[in-house]
């Protein structure tokens, strides 16, 4: 990192985080980096919180592939989160030390009807905002593969499929595997609608089409990682894996197998 020093940091403000910030902004400045009021002025993005908080300043900042993000978690555990404010010791290590690695994270790229398009690192997911079930026609590269029928659909890649993918029993991927995975919220499958009925994990090539069939349901909530955006009367939404990536940072001792086996075994 001994080339990024315009540093911004990502936070909610309170007086028990302020006072731990304070010691690691004193560990910046040992070592010169220097703080910025703007992200665009940031080539170091840190955020202090758990995986949402990490999330939120990633699409705050608006998916830079130019700046380094780095998670500093509050104790939780996170996936993105490999540093504590709790350990500020563990954060100089990591700047004067060859015990760090810089990640590269796969990002979707989403469209929907061809007039708004965003990112998301964790997933788009797709429910409907009624009690009442609603039917997705799912084409993959341009071929109609199923009719979907229940509450709504999750796209997670890799890194996002230990979120809200895996309470959905979806399958846990490798983040060194560059692709997406389609999963089921609560599918109908009896005699007369049928479903995959199964997580499906498509390569990085792929495209997927969701196509909402105006049966009088067309209201779905759709939601980027953890946020849920107001977009109304959807018909087609496309999504693929974008040539965008996010650069993050980790320690070399906390693989991916590491946090999986800490947090589900």
């Amino acid at each position: 990192m001994s080339d990024r020093k315009n540093v911004f940091l990502f936070y909610k403000k309170n007086d028990e985080l302020e006072e731990k910030i304070q010691e690691i902004r004193k560990i910046g400045r040992k070592y010169d980096y220097r703080l910025v009021d703007h992200p665009d002025d940031a080539n170091i993005i840190a955020s202090f919180g758990g995986d949402g908080t990490f999330l939120q300043a990633i699409r705050k900042s608006g998916f830079r592939e130019d700046a380094l993000y780095v998670g500093v978690n509050d104790g939780r555990l996170g996936f993105y989160t490999d540093f504590n404010t709790n350990d500020p010791e563990k954060i100089e290590m990591a700047l004067q030390s060859d015990q760090t690695e810089i990640l590269k994270y796969p990002t979707l790229e989403v469209d929907v009807d061809g007039m708004q398009s965003f990112q998301c690192l964790n997933e788009l997911s797709i429910r409907s905002q009624i009690i009442k079930t609603f039917a997705i026609d799912v084409y993959i590269d341009g071929l109609y593969f199923e009719t979907f029928r229940g509450d709504g659909m999750v796209v997670s890649t890799p890194t996002g499929s230990t979120a809200y993918n895996r309470s959905l029993n979806g399958a846990i991927v490798d983040p060194k595997l560059n692709g997406m995975q389609l999963t089921e919220i609560a599918s109908i499958n009896n005699n007369q609608y049928r479903t995959l009925g199964a997580p499906l994990i498509l390569n990085h090539d792929r495209e997927l089409v969701l196509k909402i069939v105006q049966d009088g349901n067309d209201h779905p909530i759709i939601g980027a990682d953890n946020e849920a955006l107001s977009i109304r009367h959807s018909h087609e939404i496309k999504v693929k894996v974008s040539n965008k990536k996010i650069k993050t940072l980790r320690m070399k001792d906390n693989l991916f197998l590491h946090k999986v086996r800490r947090s589900f075994l």
